[in-house]
C-alpha cells in the first residue's frame, strides 16, 4: 500500500486549502490602510469643534456645526458653547449663534450671536431683540487695596407726589 502523503494530487489539494488562505490574509493585511490619526498642530493652532451635526462645504470653505456646540481654540485660550457655529475658512472668522458663551483667559462674554475675527483677535457680540450682551473682564489693578472700600453713601430719594389731595 502506498502512503497517502506521497500522492502528489493530494498534496496539491492540501496546499490549496492551507497555503492559499494564508496568502490571501497576508495580502489583505498588507493592503489595509493604517489607522487614521487626527491632525494636530504642535503649537496648539488646532480649532476643535464638537457638535451633534457637522457639515463641511469644500466649494465655499464653510464648516457648520449644530446642536450642543463646544469649541476649543487653545492657541487663543478660547472655549465656547453655542447652538450653532460656522467657521468661514476663507474669511478667517467664526460665527457662533444661539445662547453663546465664550471664555478666554477668565474673561467671558454672552450673547445671542458672537463673531470672532481670527486675524484681528476681536469679538463682536449682539443680543437677542431687546436684550443685552454681557461681558465679564478680569482687570489687573496695579495698586490693589488690601481692604475693601465701603460703597459711597446713597443720597436720599425725594419722590414728588403727583396725587392731588
Amino acid at each position: 500500500m502506498k502512503p497517502l502523503y506521497s500522492n502528489s494530487a493530494w498534496l496539491r489539494s492540501i496546499n490549496r486549502i492551507l497555503v492559499l488562505p494564508t496568502l490571501l490574509v497576508s495580502a489583505i493585511a498588507l493592503t489595509m490602510p493604517s489607522p487614521l490619526k487626527s491632525q494636530t498642530a504642535p503649537d496648539g493652532r488646532a480649532l476643535t469643534v464638537k457638535a451633534q451635526i457637522q457639515e463641511a462645504n469644500s466649494k465655499t470653505g464653510v464648516v457648520t456645526a449644530r446642536g450642543n456646540v463646544e469649541m476649543f481654540y487653545p492657541a487663543r485660550k478660547i472655549q465656547a458653547t453655542a447652538a450653532q457655529a460656522q467657521y468661514f475658512s476663507r474669511e478667517r472668522r467664526i460665527v457662533l449663534s444661539g445662547n453663546v458663551y465664550v471664555l478666554q483667559e477668565g474673561n467671558s462674554i454672552t450673547g445671542e450671536n458672537i463673531t470672532y475675527l481670527i486675524d484681528e483677535g476681536r469679538f463682536i457680540a449682539t443680543p437677542k431683540t431687546n436684550g443685552q450682551v454681557e461681558s465679564i473682564y478680569i482687570i489687573n489693578d496695579p495698586n490693589p487695596t488690601t481692604a475693601p472700600q465701603a460703597a459711597p453713601a446713597t443720597p436720599s430719594f425725594n419722590r414728588k407726589s403727583t396725587a392731588k389731595n
